[in-house]
């Protein structure tokens, strides 16, 4: 039972990965003049900074001063983690 109910919770947390994925290509898209933009951060807040292993872009975004910044070189994906799960 508590098998059945942990692989439920595992696939309905990957099909949400899943649905945030799309915004990424837009995001690759965006001119060269945003991508270049500095970025600071506000209070309780950090700069991430990420160069991609495959494409050579340069990523830039805000995560709270606690969360992790999270990378997947992989999907060319990034984001802000969870203070109690990290990055998964």
């Amino acid at each position: 039972m508590t098998t059945g109910m942990l692989r439920l919770a595992l696939m309905v947390a990957l099909g949400t990965a899943a649905v945030g994925l799309a915004p990424v290509g837009a995001l690759a898209q965006q001119s060269t003049a945003k991508k270049v933009a500095t970025v600071k951060a506000g209070k309780g807040e950090k700069v991430c900074r990420v160069k991609l292993q495959y494409t050579g872009e340069v990523r830039t975004w805000l995560c709270k001063k606690e969360e992790p910044c999270c990378v997947w070189h992989e999907i060319n994906y990034v984001k802000c983690g969870s203070t109690i799960t990290g990055c998964l």
